[in-house]
């Protein structure tokens, strides 16, 4: 008989989830219920002073070394986008 699914995604990791806390908790700007996939960019939630403080953080907690001209809306514009984005420069998260 096929597995079934439930149709629920698996649960962050804890550093994805400390990345949500982060933003949410020290770089929004707007009062959001963030999630993967909230628009942190388009909406206003966070300016390019918070987009420097995410790249800080990424650095400093995953260990991985952020090229300013990688600094995009292909890869900052949400936070499942940041994650994917450190995944490629081998972060595991």
């Amino acid at each position: 008989m096929p597995e079934q699914t439930t149709g629920q995604t698996a649960a962050p990791s804890e550093q994805v989830q400390d990345l949500l806390t982060f933003v949410r908790d020290e770089v929004c700007l707007l009062p959001l219920d963030l999630q993967l996939e909230t628009d942190l960019l388009l909406t206003g939630a966070v300016d390019s002073l918070g987009v420097i403080r995410i790249t800080q953080w990424l650095e400093d907690e995953l260990g991985i070394e952020v090229d300013p001209i990688e600094v995009t809306l292909e890869n900052f514009r949400t936070v499942g986008l940041i994650v994917t984005y450190c995944q490629t420069k081998g972060a595991a998260l």
